[in-house]
């Protein structure tokens, strides 16, 4: 359940015009459209998974800030890696989101996301939060926070809450161990191993990910 949350919350903002739409409603009607087109092509998605990779590429991968995840995920840590472990990093964990989320969204089955009412931030800030709670037929409403900042003109998801839990923060006392024990190098490795690893699953890894800007 918890990797279908996470796939719902990573609907973050997806038209050209994100520069002058709110925030909130660039968040909302993205997911209105990951949602639809879900539905509209459950049946050829379950024949073939890997087209789910497409919707991935198109819709999502292009407005997540995948560096600043990465520096929130890393901690102090990132600070002390060189800038070629920063890069690296950055390419085998955006790597590891794009894995799980794709297989998630292969697992939907009818959510539904109500949006709450949107309070501005202040204008001179550059972040700001959507709240958002994800309706479950069998179970209690969940709530979802988009934390999003405003880069390069357009606004861009760089951390998601789900029921008060950070998804990328989640990561930093696991990573945390393994650059006590194996160095960031080692880390590095250690995730582009697991990716290696599971690179002939279905529907998992049906296909390689398109390539796509961070």
């Amino acid at each position: 359940m918890k990797k279908l949350l996470f796939a719902l919350c990573m609907m973050s903002p997806l038209l050209l015009q994100a520069a002058t739409m709110g925030p909130d409603e660039l968040v909302k009607q993205t997911s209105e459209k990951v949602l639809s087109t879900l539905e509209k092509n459950k049946a050829l998605y379950d024949k073939e998974p890997d087209r789910i990779y497409q919707l991935v590429d198109d819709i999502i991968l292009p407005h997540l800030d995948f560096v600043a995840m990465s520096k929130l995920a890393l901690g102090k840590n990132w600070n002390q890696a060189t800038p070629d472990q920063q890069t690296r990093f950055t390419e085998a964990f955006k790597s590891m989101l794009i894995r799980t989320y794709s297989k998630s969204l292969t697992e939907y089955a009818g959510q539904k996301i109500e949006f709450l009412p949107y309070r501005p931030a202040d204008a001179s800030k550059m972040t700001t939060e959507v709240s958002s709670r994800i309706l479950q037929a069998n179970g209690p409403a969940i709530p979802i926070d988009y934390r999003l900042r405003l880069k390069d003109d357009a606004w861009k998801v760089f951390d998601i809450t789900i029921d008060g839990i950070s998804l990328v923060t989640n990561y930093r006392n696991s990573f945390a161990g393994d650059i006590r024990a194996v160095g960031m190098d080692g880390l590095i490795d250690k995730l582009n191993a697991k990716l290696a690893d599971k690179a002939g699953d279905q529907p998992e890894t049906a296909a390689k990910p398109a390539k796509s800007s961070s």
